[in-house]
């Protein structure tokens, strides 16, 4: 089953050292994942000041710089795994670095059909 871990926290709590500390750490454990066939996809995100956000409104765009949402802990980057189940999934999210000044969010990619009807 896949799962999307998403990596939530405040960006401004990283200092260069720690962060350039995280992208080792993270680079290792997905090298790890990918040998095991386990690793779909995974990679950071820039930072919250390059988001634009787009909503449809009654037809109409309406697109906004920044997030949508004002949180502290923002989306900072994810990993798609294929792994057995959700136990082996928050076993990965517990290893990764962001995990211990942020959030890691897991969850279940929804399963969609293989024909669109139509």
């Amino acid at each position: 089953m896949q799962y999307m871990l998403l990596i939530y926290s405040d960006e401004n709590c990283w200092t260069e050292e720690e962060m350039q500390s995280c992208f080792q750490k993270s680079m290792r454990i997905s090298e790890e994942l990918a040998a095991q066939g386990k690793l779909v996809s995974a990679a950071p995100l820039d930072s919250i000041t390059t988001a634009t956000s787009l909503r449809v409104r009654d037809g109409k765009r309406q697109i906004t710089d920044g997030p949508f949402a004002e949180t502290t802990e923002q989306l900072g980057g994810y990993y798609i795994v294929d792994v057995e189940n959700l136990d082996e999934a928050l076993e990965i999210a517990a290893r990764l670095p962001p995990a211990e000044k942020g959030t890691v969010e897991v969850r279940p990619l929804f399963p969609l059909p293989e024909k669109v009807e139509g």
